[in-house]
């Protein structure tokens, strides 16, 4: 216990984070895994659509958190304080809202996707606000770069959404995607802890400084917008195909999307990690590229092993994953895992200028979030041709981002030199 004691002591808060984010993710990835073996396909994707639609809602979530992280940063005082009061307080309306809109239009919903319940769909709605509320509490964690806090909370959420699914499954003879709701329900609740919750009150009526105000309203707005086109990027194709296509096809796109996107859930790792250190880099007055350039190098090198031995071994890793039944989708797992990795990558770039409040590169991203959805709209004739469309739209926001910075950073070099 001593030896592990001194070793943990060495092991910076930031390291400690980036393990528990490995751990999160395999956890998230057993979930999804065990999903698809004890559902089969055409079950599995009752359970992608609730996944996909909490990832679609997050960009709401990730807009509280990353706002929060970022004036945990810069506010100090009795602006902090008042600050932090508003974003739960705000959470807390928002999230009502959009959780009754979930739940009133719940069986419009069923028939939009196919689905078997509408129950699922309601249930679903009743965690939203508590899933925001949970987002406030980890921005706080966050942009004080409190990374041990902050991975417990992940951890919490991931472990009992995981363990109490399962048990669910296996205990109760219930549809699906109530059960699976149900999960994903009580596991906000366990995400709650722990919470930095002292002196917070929602009944504040106090107001930022003008300036301070306008400061936190156009990040939000900027936050907002950049998260709805990641979310439309990373997740359209997946409520499209579940649209276009039988619930048969439908599961094997969920497995496939599931497996091609570990590159990203890795790189949201570093994307925690970048945040904060640009915003200080930069009240320091100190060059914040490097940052960039370090986790851009990890991500292109973490893409690069995963496409290569999904090109290599697909049906070693489609059966290992989710066995026999979803090998039809082997040829078209490097493809995925590419285009998957191009988005990832141009993620960093999109939230380093995030940080830095460049508006340009949010454009770029909602431009061609929307093409991609528009391409898939117009192409969809099999599963291969959505996956090409998806190459074509990441290939070219890359392209973009990349010319965008480097535009950016030649800008600033000759206003040096003059």
């Amino acid at each position: 216990m001593t030896a592990i004691r001194l070793m943990l002591r060495k092991v910076s808060q930031e390291q400690l984070f980036m393990l528990s984010v490995l751990i999160v993710n395999g956890g998230n990835y057993l979930y999804n895994l065990l999903l698809g073996r004890f559902l089969g396909p055409e079950a599995f994707s009752e359970a992608a659509l609730l996944i996909t639609l909490l990832l679609v809602l997050s960009f709401l979530g990730m807009t509280f958190q990353l706002a929060v992280a970022k004036f945990a940063v810069l506010f100090t005082g009795n602006e902090w304080r008042i600050f932090k009061n508003n974003s739960y307080k705000q959470s807390a309306i928002i999230g009502t809202i959009v959780g009754l809109i979930i739940t009133i239009f719940s069986s419009k919903l069923q028939v939009l996707f196919n689905a078997q319940s509408q129950w699922m769909f309601i249930i679903f709605g009743i965690g939203i606000p508590i899933y925001f509320f949970m987002s406030v509490n980890r921005g706080t964690y966050q942009g004080n770069q409190e990374f041990n806090r902050l991975s417990i909370t992940y951890q919490t959420e991931m472990w009992s959404r995981l363990l109490i699914t399962m048990l669910l499954l296996i205990l109760l003879d219930f549809e699906p995607g109530i059960l699976v709701s149900t999960g994903i329900l009580i596991s906000f609740m366990f995400g709650l802890y722990p919470s930095d919750m002292q002196g917070v009150s929602l009944n504040t009526s106090e107001k930022l400084s003008p300036e301070n105000a306008k400061k936190v309203s156009q990040f939000v707005v900027l936050t907002a917008c950049y998260e709805l086109t990641q979310i439309i990027i990373n997740n359209s194709d997946i409520l499209m195909v579940k649209h276009y296509f039988d619930a048969l096809d439908a599961g094997l796109y969920a497995s496939l999307a599931l497996i091609g996107r570990v590159v990203y859930f890795v790189a949201w790792m570093f994307v925690m990690l970048l945040l904060p250190a640009v915003v200080q880099k930069q009240k320091d007055g100190e060059p914040t590229a490097p940052i960039l350039f370090k986790y851009v190098t990890y991500i292109g090198l973490l893409s690069a092993a995963i496409v290569i031995s999904c090109y290599l071994f697909p049906d070693l890793i489609i059966t290992l994953m989710f066995g026999e039944s979803y090998l039809s989708m082997a040829n078209l797992l490097w493809q995925y895992a590419l285009a998957t990795s191009l988005f990832a990558v141009s993620n960093i770039f999109a939230y380093y200028f995030l940080s830095l409040d460049h508006y340009v590169p949010v454009i770029i991203s909602g431009i061609l979030g929307l093409s991609q959805i528009v391409l898939v709209a117009l192409f969809h004739e099999n599963l291969a041709t959505v996956v090409h469309m998806q190459i074509i739209a990441m290939s070219t926001l890359l392209v973009v981002q990349i010319i965008y910075f480097l535009n950016k950073e030649l800008n600033k070099n000759n206003r040096l030199t003059d």
